[in-house]
């Protein structure tokens, strides 16, 4: 159903440069994705720590003022946990083993990829107490000539979801946290429904409830508000674990398309589709029963964090959709899909919700 770039993966570790001096590129993944004056645009996620030394682990947090301390620990110091190779837990607390920023790349081709030049911020850090840990995961939506910007805020207070405007990729409006933790896979649809914003946003319940996708509503894109669950996990299949948005959901015929990640408890993401109502994108029409496009390829399979395809980035040109993703939590990838087939596949399944 989905043809990958024979290029594959597009862009790697060694294709981005260090952000700071002593810094190393560990990962470059989950791009969100947009056109602007005629090209293919990428915004990564660059998620980098400090060289590592003998016996030592260490990382990066981002004060408040915006300069970056390195903190450092044994391994062998029996309070040390590193079990995933995501995070760090000491003690009682939990930290990141890389801290991420968003990274500007363009294309003429849609293949290869290249930090632009002639004055254009290319980097975009996280600020503030709710930004100390990184900024990952941006989506980009274009709504009424301006480009949206929801992203992951990572700090010792939890991730929540951030929103930023700009539209001319120099300047750029913060408005801050607009879901509170824990909440990420923030995406916005691209028009309004009935005089209102929506998006689908990612909640975690810790006892309650599960790793399921919501949607609510906004008059302003800031505050929102008629929150549902429309989509949870499902026992025993290959999306048991977690689910979460990808971009923007594509306007059809038949409803709204919306290319979503799910994992199972052995941590393998794949990808599914799930199809809304018109005119009340709280009803779900039809969901994936299989997985759409799931971890096959070498470089899908083996990295960072194996047996991972993410998106949170596509452009639609009429049938096609040119997808990019990040594969293994390491390199970031395309592949194209079609809009017809997919739906095709949802209407075999239009009663497996």
């Amino acid at each position: 159903m989905a043809n990958r770039f024979e290029q594959n993966p597009i862009l790697t570790t060694r294709d981005i440069r260090p952000s700071h001096p002593g810094l190393v590129v560990e990962c470059v993944l989950n791009p969100g994705v947009f056109s602007f004056e005629n090209k293919t645009w990428l915004l990564l996620r660059v998620a980098e720590r400090p060289v590592q030394k003998e016996g030592l682990i260490s990382f990066p947090v981002m004060q408040e003022d915006g300069s970056l301390k390195v903190l450092e620990f044994d391994k062998n110091d029996p309070d040390l946990n590193l079990s995933d190779a995501r995070l760090i837990h000491y003690k009682n607390t939990t930290y990141l083993t890389t801290i991420s920023h968003l990274r500007l790349v363009c294309s003429d081709d849609g293949i290869h990829f290249h930090e632009p030049e002639g004055g254009r911020p290319t980097k975009i850090f996280g600020q503030g107490a709710l930004e100390t840990f990184g900024i990952e995961d941006c989506r980009v939506s274009l709504i009424d000539g301006v480009y949206h910007l929801t992203y992951t805020q990572v700090s010792e207070n939890g991730v929540g979801v951030g929103l930023m405007r700009t539209r001319n990729w120099n300047f750029f409006q913060r408005e801050g946290m607009i879901l509170p933790p824990h909440n990420k896979d923030c995406s916005l649809f691209e028009e309004k429904i009935g005089g209102r914003y929506f998006c689908l946003h990612r909640p975690s319940g810790l006892d309650l409830g599960g790793n399921f996708i919501w949607i609510a509503s906004s008059h302003d894109l800031v505050h929102w508000g008629g929150h549902h669950c429309i989509l949870q996990t499902r026992p025993g299949m290959w999306d048991c674990a977690r689910v979460g948005a990808g971009a923007a959901p594509i306007k059809t015929a038949a409803g709204w398309l919306e290319i979503y990640h799910g994992a199972n408890f052995d941590n393998r993401y794949c990808l599914g589709a799930v199809l809304l109502d018109l005119e009340d994108p709280t009803k779900v029409l039809a969901r994936s029963r299989e997985p759409l496009f799931e971890p096959a390829a070498d470089y899908e399979k083996v990295g960072f964090f194996g047996n991972v395809v993410f998106t949170n980035g596509h452009l639609v040109k009429g049938d096609e959709v040119t997808m990019y993703y990040g594969a293994s939590d390491e390199v970031i990838c395309g592949a194209t899909l079609s809009i017809e087939s997919i739906l095709s596949g949802l209407k075999v399944s239009s009663n497996y919700v």
